[in-house]
């Protein structure tokens, strides 16, 4: 029987390459700006990012989208959160009203929020104890992820909800970088110690568990992950493929980020990733990825609010890009004059 991730594994394998005249363009008017040619550090890399990945040479942000995927965990039973997981219909619910910070961060900055809900009625299987989905569900959930960039947003930055979700990323990272629960585990929403305690148990119990069928890394998802971090995979193999950059959350998102570079290293070139997380696990995943982070706040909150920040600086450098005097029209003298 043909592999249910066959097609995914295609998509993840076969990705465009960037648009580097698209890139040169932008270069070539950054020359231009009333600022020494360089002075704008990060800022002027993001305006590359965007038009390496958007393919034009003027990019835009006109329809950037906050993609918040929520979902429910069976390894809560084994006390790996500081909440039950009802939290996350709950936050859900929150995020919709306008009561979260992600909502008040998209409100302020004109950005699009989105919330997509994956069975929170269904928790996945407590990874301790079973697979958390089976192959065909998890290559499905993938799937619907990918219907995320229905919109077409011209900036894509995922994030996620679920009370529980900080123990099934660690559990990825573990599988797919070595170490133990120890290693990975922080205190998500606020655990005391006996919690963090259980945390990692539950990892090194659950990797002990799987470790025969960690073959591959969508079988390491399926087994240890969690829907929403497949469909966050999922969203962002669409993006490459429809000329969409992505900008990536923190711990739990990144990875579905891990995921998909583990398939295929060029995969998330397209990404870029907003902040490193105050969850200790996190530096360690970036560097094994050998990725770095654009801010670093002490954040854990999740629900994308480091990603919407990313974006937030994403529109300031285009803004700037766009807008800011050239030496010509200001009547000041370039350094070549």
């Amino acid at each position: 029987m043909p592999s249910p991730y066959a097609d995914i594994i295609d998509l993840l394998k076969l990705v465009p390459a960037g648009d580097e005249a698209a890139v040169a363009a932008v270069r070539a008017h950054d020359l231009t700006l009333t600022k020494p040619r360089g002075s704008l550090g990060k800022l002027e890399e993001l305006v590359e990012f965007l038009a390496r990945w958007q393919g034009r040479g003027k990019p835009a942000l006109e329809n950037p989208m906050i993609a918040i995927f929520a979902a429910n965990h069976g390894v809560t039973d084994q006390g790996v959160s500081a909440f039950p997981r009802e939290v996350t219909a709950q936050m859900v619910a929150n995020f919709t009203a306008g009561g979260a910070a992600i909502s008040q961060i998209c409100a302020l900055h004109e950005l699009n929020l989105r919330v997509f809900e994956l069975a929170l009625e269904l928790p996945t299987g407590d990874i301790t104890r079973e697979p958390a989905l089976d192959d065909k569900m998890c290559a499905a959930t993938i799937a619907y992820g990918m219907e995320a960039i229905a919109g077409k947003p011209d900036l894509l930055c995922i994030g996620e909800m679920g009370i529980g979700n900080t123990t099934v990323a660690a559990a990825i990272y573990a599988a797919l970088y070595g170490g133990t629960g120890a290693d990975w585990v922080g205190r998500g929403t606020g655990v005391d110690d006996a919690g963090l305690a259980r945390k990692a148990a539950a990892v090194d119990k659950a990797i002990a568990l799987h470790k025969p069928g960690l073959t591959d890394p969508l079988a390491i998802l399926a087994r240890l992950g969690g829907r929403e971090i497949a469909a966050m995979l999922g969203a962002l193999i669409a993006a490459r493929h429809q000329k969409i950059p992505v900008i990536v959350d923190g711990f739990v998102a990144t990875s579905a980020a891990a995921i998909a570079q583990a398939v295929n290293p060029h995969a998330i070139d397209h990404c870029i990733f907003a902040h490193v997380s105050a969850e200790h696990g996190h530096v360690r995943a970036l560097s094994a990825m050998g990725q770095t982070a654009l801010l670093q706040l002490g954040m854990r909150l999740g629900e994308g609010s480091g990603a919407a920040l990313g974006a937030v600086l994403a529109k300031t450098a285009l803004h700037l890009h766009n807008n800011m005097a050239t030496f010509a029209g200001a009547g000041v003298s370039d350094k070549s004059d």
